[in-house]
């Protein structure tokens, strides 16, 4: 009960996260040849070494842009510390919820690049595990040819688990998908796949990669599945049936987690 009155303390003195609404922040990248590369190396493709002015393929664009945020400024899951541009949501458990993403022209393999982000909003729901924070934060990327890909990302912050670390710690049966698929690919995700993409996407969230946190702190039964991890591989399977098909627009939606204890189908 004490820690449970501190908790509430502390969510009580953070400020209102809802001020945060219309802060903007503008990142700049280079679309460099050999992230492309091993972008495709890890998703066990065959693709030759691109060249300068190749296009980058959908969704390929979250390598780039990544907060390069101190060792001291980093929180305890291994995520900048909230606060900054993102809000002081209270609660600690962050996970990508989906995105809303069109595609008006490919950003180049070599393009000095720029994201321009935008807070748009921010909601607080409860769900059936617990209290949730939404925050939709509005991207705009731009290339040498001008504004390239428009994007809405939603991120979703939860209560620890009920009952403590172990609280959740019980992996779902697997679900079978609503209908046949026309096309269908297994994936294997295991660690290095993981701490690949998660190198670069420069992304330091322990949950993907530091299985003792992610089954001891956050109560999850096995390292976590990246979603924009899923969903490229949801656009690379469109890519391998359909070469040549330009994919102009693409949403998804992370109903639940995807642990790394055994395959699972795109």
């Amino acid at each position: 009960m004490a820690n449970s009155g501190r908790n509430r303390s502390m969510a009580e003195d953070l400020p209102d996260p809802r001020n945060w609404i219309g802060r903007t922040e503008t990142a700049a990248d280079t679309i460099d040849p050999s992230s492309a590369f091993r972008m495709s190396r890890t998703l066990d493709r065959d693709d030759p070494e691109p060249e300068e002015g190749d296009p980058l393929p959908p969704c390929w664009h979250w390598m780039f842009f990544a907060p390069a945020a101190r060792p001291a400024e980093i929180g305890h899951d291994g995520h900048p510390a909230k606060g900054g541009f993102l809000p002081p949501i209270p609660y600690p458990r962050r996970m990508w919820a989906g995105s809303r993403i069109r595609f008006d022209r490919p950003l180049r393999v070599g393009d000095r690049a720029t994201r321009h982000s935008e807070i748009a909003d921010i909601a607080f729901k409860e769900g059936r595990t617990g209290k949730l924070g939404f925050v939709t934060v509005r991207h705009t990327y731009s290339g040498s040819d001008g504004p390239a890909i428009f994007e809405e990302q939603d991120i979703v912050y939860r209560e620890p688990p009920a009952g403590g670390p172990n609280g959740g710690n019980v992996a779902p049966p697997p679900q079978d998908p609503p209908g046949q698929a026309e096309i269908e690919r297994e994936v294997v995700a295991g660690p290095v796949m993981l701490f690949r993409y998660s190198a670069l996407t420069f992304n330091g969230h322990r949950i993907h990669y530091d299985r003792p946190y992610v089954t001891g702190v956050e109560g999850y039964p096995g390292l976590i599945v990246h979603g924009p991890l899923i969903a490229t591989l949801l656009v690379d399977l469109v890519r391998r049936n359909l070469p040549g098909a330009d994919v102009a627009q693409f949403r998804f939606r992370g109903l639940r987690p995807t642990f790394d204890t055994g395959p699972f189908m795109v």
